[in-house]
């Protein structure tokens, strides 16, 4: 896993139980922090006995950069969490987007209809993965709600390569409760404090995916769960899009039962996890 700061990930617990699960009882997987102009030099040290590699921030750009085979959906999201050893280098993907269509499958409950619409708070890296995830789902179009729109560049240019009708507006030009009334399927990458003044409209969105799970519940879990919604959460990103991490490195299918009741038991039991 590399990444910087890396101490707190929780990817470890994951594919450690993946392993164990499969019998890989001599393979390991180990945080190393990594800043992104040191993941090049890194990467190109490593030996043969090296299949594959996570990559959290800062070095997704770079690492999508430094493949030599990049997936269709890695090249749509414009960042790699998952490099592959290949023949002549090293395969990117960005599993963060199984992570997005995952959580809102399961926990989400979200069962796409023709004409729905989505809406993205922020245009982080997460957001990225989410629009391209969004349009892996099937989802029309799609309103990226944003403080400043010219800062949306790289989020707008993954929902364009997906295929997905986007359009940017505003945060304070916003009418919320109109907004969320025509919304099928919100995905929060913002803090939770930046969304206070509009929970009670966000919270009426059919299927909610909000990322931030630490700490927990946030106020927008709180309120979409006093109204009986569905909620997915980062928690569930981490656990759906570690499963093709997983197959990507072993070449097996994951042993998602157990990865999950790692991740559970790593946690707490804070959250059900669902995996189809």
């Amino acid at each position: 896993m590399l990444g910087k700061p890396i101490e707190h990930s929780l990817s470890p617990v994951l594919h450690r139980a993946a392993f164990d699960a499969l019998g890989l009882t001599d393979w390991t997987y180990e945080r190393v922090e990594t800043g992104a102009e040191e993941l090049p030099g890194f990467v190109d040290g490593l030996g043969p006995e090296w299949v594959g590699l996570s990559v959290t921030m800062p070095g997704k750009r770079r690492a999508l950069d430094h493949a030599v085979e990049v997936t269709p959906r890695a090249a749509a999201v414009g960042a790699a969490n998952t490099l592959v050893r290949v023949e002549g280098g090293w395969l990117a993907d960005c599993t963060d987007v199984d992570g997005v269509t995952g959580a809102l499958r399961t926990a989400g409950g979200y069962t796409p209809s023709p004409g729905d619409r989505a809406v993205v708070l922020g245009a982080g890296g997460t957001a990225a993965a989410a629009v391209v995830g969004l349009a892996a789902l099937g989802v029309a179009a799609a309103s990226l709600v944003v403080r400043e729109p010219a800062r949306a560049g790289e989020t707008l240019d993954a929902a364009q390569a997906a295929g997905l009708d986007v359009e940017v507006l505003r945060w304070s030009e916003v009418d919320f409760p109109a907004l969320a009334a025509r919304t099928a399927v919100l995905v929060n990458t913002v803090p939770p404090e930046a969304v206070l003044a509009h929970i009670a409209a966000l919270a009426g969105v059919p299927s909610v995916l909000d990322v931030i799970y630490h700490p927990w519940p946030t106020p927008l879990a709180e309120a979409v769960a006093a109204r009986g919604g569905r909620l997915a959460t980062g928690l569930d990103m981490l656990l759906h899009q570690a499963f093709g991490q997983a197959e990507h490195f072993t070449g097996r299918p994951a042993p998602r039962a157990e990865m999950r009741a790692a991740l559970r038991a790593a946690t707490g039991d804070i959250l059900p996890l669902p995996i189809s």
